[in-house]
Parts: structure tokens; C-alpha cells; sequence
């Protein structure tokens, strides 16, 4: 027989997946200047709701970028308390021909949420107030335990805001563990919790040449060109299997477990159907000798997203461009510092720079990655409840990407975190026509409100 606060969830889905649509239609999109008021509307949209369904002390924090939103309930005496996670911005949503729908008009088709941040991370950070909303509902306008909600709006853009905050207000975010909704399932139907994430240098070189463009008829073949210059840069980063070629790059880098890679071999995972459904393309690249999800969870990775210079118009002009850009990230594994890769890395590009180039560096993000422990009562109280929800056990899975805040709260407040997201591995995350299974949003909510009474009911 389900909970009380189970049942509320499942009498009003209806409600609060138009809520969550509201929501969608904010683009909040966090990287772009034009989109800064936007990104304050989504913040004052998530604190007024925190408001209304009973949280106490809601604020709109100001920082020096986006706004932080802050509540808590703190009167369950003797019960844990919980720090909540997830993020209200969003990512561009570029390139606009390739959705199939408009990405800040949520649209339903097959059981499916389509809309920018639908499942990074707007669906899943409504997952969590609406099990709050159903808690207070069904518990006399209270909670099993203590909470604080914690929701940022520079996820996608690095972070900086939440870094400062969590370091400078330990005894205001005083908590026993943290809840993380920003990760997915598996696999459809299989409730996954994430234990592992990778770390992240990402970084912008910039290398500039001659003082202004220049005529390619001209000065080709006296000019330096910066395109070419981090296009050679960029050759010497990897080799053709994917090895990492900067010096000391993979020094310490920890392995998985033996449990752990047992664990993950019995997952149900189709190399071939990953390739074609999720990848898209004709072969999977990597070093040869890791199994896919050891590569893309505990190896190491270092990917170029972006090279702005130059002429990209269309049509022809026959310019030597006097400034270019690379984009450039390194996912890291536990015991590499990003401090010191970032040093190793800033190194090794200094000393490929072609003559007559001068290179510039700037850093989008910094966090290092993270395994965490399965053998505490917060994971233990996660995983009976997605059992009672899915009526399925549990996998403990790493994921690729990072989350630096999660390490932070490990570090700064010394509290583990449970990572428990509902996405799924094809919800084009960052990408066009980004989607949340609108079943595993309903579920997302009936398991979080489960978690919540299962540690609020420990003696």
C-alpha cells in the first residue's frame, strides 16, 4: 500500500507536470547575457513555490552571478537533516533547426517532456519540491526530517557562485548528507543510485598572431595564423588511440575497484546498441584496451568543443584571422588534483606554441572527482526506497560527467552526498530535443518522498 505522500504525488501528477512546464518556459539560460533576467525569473519562480508549499527562511541570494535560492524546515528533533541539490539553469539552446519542437515551448510526444532543461536539471529539481510539497501535505504541514534546499543558477557556467557560498556559510548549510538530483538511470526501468563522478578542467586558449586580419594574398606565408597554431597544438594533446600526451597527466590516477568492475560488467549494457543509439556514429574511438564504461566513468579524457575564429560565414573570404580560440576540457578521476593538471596542461601547450603566436588562458571550470561510499543508512534508506518505487534492486553505477559540488560538500562540509537522478542516457542532454520520461519524473517524486519518510521512520 503506498504512503500517504505517495498517493498525494499520484493524485496530482497532472498539476505538477504543467507546474514544471511553467518552469521550462523561463529560459534561464545562464551563459548568455541576454538571458541574465530570465535566469533571476527562473530563481524567483523556485523560491515563491518553496514559499508556498511550507519552507521557511526562502531567500534569493545575490552573488556576483546568478542568484542562489535558499530554504529550510528544521523542526523534526532528533531526525537528519538533508541538504538539497540541483540547478536551475540551463544550457543554449543551439543549434534551433534541429529541434523538432521549440526548446522553451514543453512539449509531450510519446510520454516524453521535450524542452531545454527538461532533464538538466529543471525536471529534477522539481522532483524534489514537489516530494517536499507532498510531504507537507500528508504529514500535517510538516517533515519526517530536517531539510535545506540549496539550488543554483551558474551550474552550467561553472559554478563559482555555490563554490564561494558553500565555503563561507558551513554552519548555515549544517547538514548530515546531500541529495543530488542530477544524474540518470541506467537503463529504462532500472533504479540506478550514482556513486562516481568525474572532475572537470575545462579551459579556453586564446592565441592571437599579427595585430589586426589580415589579406591572405597578402601576407600568406609571412603572417602567423592562429587557427593553424592551436590546430597544431591540439594534434600533440592525444594520440591516435586516445592516450593523453601531456607529461605526468596520468600519474595517481586511481583505478576502479575489483567489486566495481564486477559490478559493472553485469549491467545490462550493449556495446553495438550504444554505439548506434546513443553515439551515432560508425565506430566508438577511446583507448583500445578499457571496456566503454570504464573509459567514459575511470579514465581520464581530454575533448576539444569549440574553435571560434577566423571567417565562418557563408560565402568565401580570404582572411588570416588575427586571433583564434579553442575550447578544451580534461574529465578527471579520483587522485588527479585539477590544480595540478591544470598546471601540467597550461605547461605543455606553452611549449608547442608555434613562433609568433602569444597564447592566453581561461578557466570556465575546476572541480575535482568523486567516489562515494554505498555503506551508509542515507544510501541504504535511497535504495529501499526505489525498490518499493520500481519494485526492482538497485545498481550503483559511476557517471562521466562532473558535478563539482558534490566533492565540495565532501570537502567544505564533510557530508556525503546521494546521487540520485532519474534521467536516462538518451534525453539529449545538452544537445537539441533534450527530453524527460515524463513516467520517471512522476516516479522521481514518489522516490524521493519515500527516501525522506524511510529516514524520518529510523529509530
Amino acid at each position: 500500500m503506498a504512503s500517504a505522500a505517495v498517493g498525494y504525488a499520484r493524485e496530482n501528477q497532472s498539476r505538477f507536470l504543467e507546474e514544471l512546464k511553467a518552469l521550462l518556459r523561463i529560459p534561464s539560460v545562464s551563459t548568455a547575457e541576454e538571458h541574465k533576467d530570465d535566469v533571476r525569473k527562473a530563481a524567483n519562480f523556485v523560491a515563491e513555490e518553496l514559499k508556498r508549499i511550507g519552507f521557511e527562511n526562502v531567500q534569493v541570494i545575490e552573488t556576483k552571478g546568478h542568484p542562489l535560492v535558499y530554504g529550510d524546515w528544521l523542526h523534526a528533533e532528533g531526525k537528519p537533516t538533508a541538504l538539497c541539490y540541483a540547478h536551475y539553469d540551463v544550457q543554449p539552446a543551439e543549434p534551433l533547426d534541429e529541434w523538432h519542437t521549440p526548446p522553451f515551448e514543453p512539449t509531450e510526444r510519446n510520454s516524453n517532456l521535450y524542452a531545454r532543461g527538461a532533464v538538466d536539471d529543471k525536471g529534477q529539481l522539481w522532483m524534489e519540491v514537489k516530494a517536499f510539497e507532498s510531504l507537507f501535505q500528508t504529514h500535517g504541514g510538516k517533515l519526517p526530517i530536517n531539510a535545506r534546499v540549496l539550488f543554483e543558477g551558474e551550474e552550467e557556467v561553472g559554478g563559482e557562485a555555490i563554490e564561494e557560498y558553500v565555503k563561507t556559510n558551513p554552519d548555515k548549510l549544517k547538514a548530515d548528507f546531500a541529495l543530488i538530483c542530477d544524474t540518470e538511470l541506467f537503463a529504462p526501468d532500472l533504479p540506478t543510485i550514482c556513486v562516481g563522478l568525474r572532475g572537470l578542467v575545462y579551459t579556453e586558449i586564446e592565441a592571437r598572431g599579427a595585430a589586426t586580419d589580415l589579406h591572405s594574398g597578402v601576407y600568406g606565408g609571412a603572417a602567423p595564423n592562429p587557427l593553424f597554431a592551436l590546430s597544431t597544438i591540439i594534434a600533440k594533446l592525444k594520440d591516435a588511440n586516445g592516450k593523453i600526451l601531456i607529461p605526468g597527466f596520468y600519474e595517481g590516477v586511481k583505478k576502479p575497484t575489483a567489486a566495481e568492475l564486477k559490478a559493472w560488467h553485469s549491467l545490462p549494457f550493449n556495446e553495438e546498441e550504444y554505439r548506434q543509439k546513443e553515439v551515432g556514429s560508425d565506430v566508438l574511438t577511446g583507448e583500445p584496451k578499457y571496456p566503454v564504461l570504464y573509459r567514459t566513468w575511470a579514465r581520464p579524457t581530454l575533448e576539444v568543443h569549440g574553435m571560434p575564429g577566423g571567417f565562418v560565414a557563408q560565402g568565401a573570404k580570404t582572411v588570416i584571422p588575427a586571433k583564434a580560440s579553442a575550447k578544451i576540457s580534461m574529465r578527471l578521476v579520483p587522485n588527479q588534483d585539477p590544480d595540478d593538471i591544470l598546471k601540467k596542461y597550461t605547461e605543455y601547450v606553452t611549449s608547442l606554441t608555434p613562433k609568433g603566436i602569444q597564447l592566453k588562458f581561461k578557466v570556465h571550470s575546476k572541480g575535482a572527482a568523486i567516489v562515494v561510499g554505498t555503506k551508509n543508512k542515507y544510501i541504504k534508506a535511497a535504495t529501499h526506497a526505489l525498490h518499493e518505487i520500481f519494485h526492482k534492486d538497485t545498481v550503483y553505477t559511476r557517471s562521466g560527467g562532473s558535478i563539482p559540488i558534490v566533492a565540495q560538500f565532501a570537502n567544505d562540509l564533510k557530508i556525503p552526498s546521494v546521487m540520485m537522478g532519474f534521467g536516462l542516457p538518451d534525453d539529449n542532454l545538452h544537445a537539441p530535443n533534450e527530453k524527460f520520461h515524463i513516467p520517471n519524473f512522476h516516479r522521481g517524486i514518489e522516490s524521493l518522498a519515500r527516501f525522506f519518510e524511510i529516514l524520518g521512520s529510523e529509530k
